[in-house]
């Protein structure tokens, strides 16, 4: 089962035992792990975590089972936790490297352009689409199908 279908099976349980709670991002790790970031309005505490497990008991015949909170390097996976957090800081990261912008004008390199894989940067725009973030190789702009996995950074 994809990880994208898994999620969507935790989102729909979880909208009718805890509607309350944020599926943030589900991910397989090994094969046999399956974790789970959640938030809530109130914060995520012991209990809740253990609500939310329990709420789960078909993923849990097929997988080891971790559920937490998103910490201060909180997952963005969708355009609203993106539009969320404009203004602040986040690392996106692509499927595939990606051609930088030329270097500035005037500088030893002028006209160099690198492949990359890893943008870190202030988030300043979330369409539907695509995410824009001011990194440090210029503004880029990237679609969220291009995106492997993205998460905001200690400022």
């Amino acid at each position: 089962m994809s990880t994208d279908r898994i999620q969507d099976e935790v989102e729909a349980t979880l909208a009718a035992a805890e509607p309350q709670v944020e599926v943030l991002l589900v991910e397989v790790a090994r094969g046999e792990t399956l974790r789970v970031f959640i938030d809530h309005p109130d914060g995520v505490t012991l209990a809740l975590c253990e609500r939310v497990t329990k709420a789960l008991p078909e993923l849990r015949e097929r997988y080891t089972l971790e559920v937490s909170s998103p910490g201060r390097e909180r997952p963005l996976t969708k355009p609203d936790h993106f539009r969320r957090y404009l203004g602040r800081r986040a690392r996106v990261r692509t499927r595939e490297a990606r051609e930088t912008e030329p270097t500035r004008p005037g500088s030893v390199a002028e006209g160099d352009r690198k492949r990359v894989r890893s943008f870190t940067g202030e988030l300043v725009g979330a369409s539907e689409r695509e995410v824009t973030i001011a990194a440090d190789t210029g503004v880029v702009a990237i679609p969220y199908v291009d995106i492997h996995r993205s998460n905001l950074v200690e400022e």
